[in-house]
């Protein structure tokens, strides 16, 4: 029983210290190009006529040739010494939506420059991704910061692994690369989409905007009451203190608030994947949407289940859960999700809007106030139902 924990633990006190290393000492690797391979084959080439023939002068050549692939190797080495290299990346990503990526690169060498760099993103599974990155001259001591599109092609989380700079400096003989490690993970939101008019004009009359009955900052009067120290005087209703030979100021009404609660149902099964997907990018545009209306939103997917908010960072919060769901396939366990054991006084607050792409999922809660989106029959007539 003791023997395979000992084990375990080795295998993983050797796999970290295997990571120390990595990102301690960066990896490299040496490839013969073309040219190289052909000049060694003339070296070689050159080296049995010196041995055959005896001539001083085979002997003079073969040395050169040697020569010049040891000065590459050192070269090419010395080029890769010493680099600082950090990626800057956006909090959020959209589907098929280009954004600006940053590499920034730093020669660390105090005297020696380096020539023809050029860099590639390295992803998770081990791929290079050739961004075009050059840098033909970096002196000394200088940095340079290199932008580039990226544009991811489906929801999720992008995962890089490193970045690796390759040089073939002087002669071109060998390509010689080092790897960088700096993992990084960027949440990749849904497309967002223009609605289509027929849902937003079933979706303007469902009761979503409502007056809430308070004390706050509004136009509409609330209260008249006496003055007490510390009211703003503009507050002052000059009229009725003229009337009443008492100040008096005046409480105004709050302003109309709208809230919704998007509900996105993940329960669909394997052959409505796409249907799947379009759902989270019709919820990633509903809100989209209606924050550029000013509501007070509240997304719920799942375990996540988010507080109402407003504004462009509350939005940017509720598209990095939407980059993170993910389908579940309808079983015993899950045919029933967990909103159900929610209490009505839960949803009272705003409209309820239900996205799913499976007919027979089930809805958390019915009332006149729920707006029913089935994706899987969106374009046959009613959008919501």
């Amino acid at each position: 029983m003791g023997m395979p924990l000992v084990v375990k633990k080795d295998g993983n006190v050797s796999g970290r210290r295997r990571s120390i290393l990595r990102r301690l000492a960066p990896r490299r690797s040496t490839r013969v190009t073309s040219e190289g391979a052909l000049f060694l084959f003339l070296a070689l080439a050159v080296g049995v006529a010196a041995v055959n023939t005896g001539n001083n002068l085979f002997y003079l050549l073969l040395s050169m040739m040697l020569s010049g692939v040891l000065v590459s190797v050192v070269a090419s080495r010395s080029c890769l010494n010493r680099l600082e290299i950090r990626r800057h990346l956006p909090d959020l990503l959209f589907v098929n939506e280009p954004a600006t990526a940053g590499v920034v690169i730093k020669n660390g060498k105090r005297r020696w420059s380096s020539y023809a760099l050029r860099l590639r993103d390295v992803t998770a599974d081990g791929h290079d991704l050739d961004r075009g990155l050059v840098i033909h001259h970096l002196p000394p001591g200088a940095g340079r910061l290199l932008s580039y599109p990226l544009v991811p092609s489906k929801r999720g989380s992008l995962r890089l692994d490193g970045v690796s700079v390759s040089t073939s400096f002087p002669f071109g003989l060998f390509y010689k690369t080092a790897y960088h490690s700096i993992p990084a993970t960027v949440p990749v939101s849904p497309a967002l989409k223009p609605l289509p008019n027929g849902l937003l004009r079933e979706l303007s009359g469902s009761g979503q905007e409502r007056t809430v009955h308070r004390k706050g900052y509004g136009s509409d009067l609330y209260n008249l009451r006496l003055y007490q120290p510390g009211d703003d005087s503009r507050t002052i209703h000059w009229l009725t203190t003229a009337r009443t030979s008492k100040l008096i100021v005046r409480e105004t009404e709050a302003e109309s608030h709208r809230r919704a609660t998007i509900y996105l149902s993940l329960l669909a099964p394997d052959s409505h994947d796409t249907v799947f997907e379009e759902a989270v990018s019709l919820t990633a545009s509903l809100l989209h949407h209606l924050t550029g209306h000013g509501y007070w939103l509240r997304l719920m997917a799942g375990s996540f289940s988010s507080s109402y908010g407003h504004g462009d960072a509350h939005l940017i919060e509720l598209l990095r859960a939407l980059a993170l769901c993910e389908r579940q396939a309808p079983s015993e366990g899950t045919i029933v999700p967990a909103d159900h054991s929610r209490s009505p006084g839960e949803w009272d607050c705003g409209t309820m809007i239900v996205v799913r792409s499976w007919r027979q999922a089930p809805v958390p809660i019915t009332s006149d106030e729920v707006s029913l989106i089935d994706v899987e029959t969106m374009g046959r007539g009613s959008y919501v139902s």
